[in-house]
């Protein structure tokens, strides 16, 4: 095989490969000796076909596998002999007019990884922000939580409904006199001032009490759900069966063991636990923000165009699909475009400290074990139905790239848990308004002076976002899979959950705006 190296820019290499045909007919004629003892034609015993009748049945195709194994094989020594690393999957042309019996002329065109020295390790300096769970906060917690299980006792006769009452209402809605599928109900409980159901819907009960009847008009949303609903004016013919008032809430052992605990004890023990675990992640965010700073600081080489790019799609797809979602998405977009070079320049500092842990990583000896690799499998397997959850699992033993893909998330904690290992740790106790404001400091990624109580603007946030929870994994084993990314999980579910029917909710009430979720990657990168 002929190599000859035709473009060499900065990390851009293109090449022209020869392949000679004697070697591709070679390579045919071996596969025609080995499957030959398997043909079976009419005339002939097993075995014994001519090796030219072989030729003749399955000469295009043996040829063509002839080909695709030499290509690869040429990649193969390609890369060897000129110590290539690429950055992503070669652009690997075959010539036009190319046929059988014709060597086989390529064309290679590809980015190679940057030559990077492993960055030493020594006199990184890292503050640990901790922040100290009161019982103030626990004491809030448990109060959402009874929040969420109100009960609710009859009311003194006579009682005149308010806000955080809870009727119970038989309600038959029309528009124009005429009924409509699911604007009838009987016995419903409704919270007032809860905002459950359509607006002005509640208000217009306020003051009311058992035995009453009341016709409300309202107006449902022009974005409504149901078409057929949207924007129209309404009647509800309403009849007030019950007033009931919330019951006194007592955090005792009665409470804790109405959600299946032994005592109040137990109770404010899990709930401290979660909050430290929530702020123990904020505070490892924080860490790894001011360590990937100072790995940024240090370093500023060239790194490949189309892992930037890649990149930078990935960023750009998140955050036209929360601008979509935001209540004027024109403006939320013409925002992040104004934005647009900053993000590109988040990709390139992603990809570069992505390259840069994946080296610090191999030159330590960091790696994800068999058994580490085999607890992530399982796990990403448990996304899929039952009956697929093999295939998947096979799927990524057989695949390097989608191997890698799942690995690399785990493998920069790992490099990342090195680092923290190996850096003097100071540890200052804040409050948790300053420890977020730390993680949400200026786009220029240099913590600011915190303010107690004050958050960072919502544009810094982002671009916090951007530049802490979703760095490019670095990849122990194949510096050009530093970019790969584990398969983003269930969009189609938030997009479900925005367009859940209101027939799912009470009739006549508005459908609920779906929660905001923390983005998975977030999540990954805070744990």
């Amino acid at each position: 095989m002929q190599i000859v190296e035709t473009s060499n820019e900065g990390l851009k290499r293109a090449y022209a490969l020869t392949i000679a045909a004697n070697d591709i007919a070679a390579r045919v004629e071996g596969e025609v000796k080995k499957i030959a003892p398997q043909v079976r034609m009419p005339g002939f015993r097993p075995g014994k076909v001519p090796a030219n009748l072989v030729r003749k049945m399955h000469g295009p195709a043996l040829h063509q596998q002839a080909l695709e194994t030499s290509i690869r094989e040429a990649m193969d020594k390609l890369v060897a002999e000129k110590g290539l690393r690429p950055a992503t999957q070669p652009d690997v042309s075959l010539a036009e007019g190319y046929e059988e019996g014709k060597d086989a002329e390529l064309t290679v065109a590809l980015e190679v990884l940057p030559e990077i020295t492993a960055p030493a390790i020594d006199g990184i300096k890292l503050e640990r922000l901790i922040v100290e769970v009161s019982d103030a906060e626990v004491d809030e917690a448990i109060g959402r939580i009874a929040q969420g299980q109100k009960r609710y006792n009859d009311a003194p006769e006579g009682t005149i409904a308010a806000d955080g009452d809870q009727l119970i209402i038989d309600f038959a809605g029309s528009i124009d006199g005429v009924a409509f599928d699911g604007g009838t109900a009987e016995d419903q409980p409704l919270e007032l001032g809860s905002g459950r159901f359509i607006p002005g819907f509640e208000e217009q009960l306020v003051g009311v009490k058992a035995g009453d009847e009341r016709t409300i008009t309202v107006t449902f949303p022009a974005d409504y759900p149901a078409e057929n609903l949207a924007g129209k004016d309404a009647q509800f013919a309403c009849t007030v069966k019950a007033v009931k008032q919330a019951a006194e809430f007592t955090a005792d052992d009665e409470f804790a063991k109405s959600l299946g605990l032994e005592s109040i004890e137990q109770l404010r023990g899990l709930i401290k636990g979660q909050i430290e675990q929530e702020n123990g992640g904020l505070t490892r965010t924080a860490m790894k923000r001011s360590l990937l700073d100072q790995l940024a600081a240090g370093h500023d080489f060239a790194v490949p165009p189309s892992m930037v790019e890649a990149e930078f799609a990935q960023i750009w797809q998140q955050l036209t699909s929360e601008a979509a979602k935001e209540e004027d998405p024109a403006a939320a977009m013409a925002e992040i475009e104004a934005e647009k070079d900053d993000y590109r320049k988040i990709a390139e500092r992603r990809v570069r400290l992505g390259l840069l842990l994946s080296e610090i990583g191999q030159a330590n000896g960091v790696q994800v074990n068999a058994n580490e690799m085999e607890m992530l499998i399982r796990q990403a397997a448990q996304q899929y139905r039952e009956q697929d959850r093999q295939r998947f699992v096979e799927y990524i033993r057989s695949d390097a790239l989608a191997a890698a893909q799942l690995r690399a998330p785990l493998y920069e904690d790992k490099v990342v848990d090195f680092l923290f290992d190996k850096a003097e740790v100071t540890e200052r106790t804040v409050t948790r308004e300053e420890l977020q404001a730390v993680i949400e400091a200026d786009e220029t990624g240099k913590p600011a002076d915190v303010k107690p109580a004050k958050a960072a603007p919502k544009k810094a946030a982002k671009k916090a976002k951007a530049e802490v929870a979703e760095e490019a994994p670095a990849e122990e084993a194949a510096p050009a899979e530093a970019e790969a990314k584990p398969a983003k999980k269930a969009p189609a579910k938030k997009k479900a959950a925005a367009e859940a029917p209101a027939a799912e909710a009470a009739p006549g009430e508005e459908a609920p705006a779906p929660k905001k979720k923390v983005p998975a990657k977030k999540k990954a990168a805070d744990a």
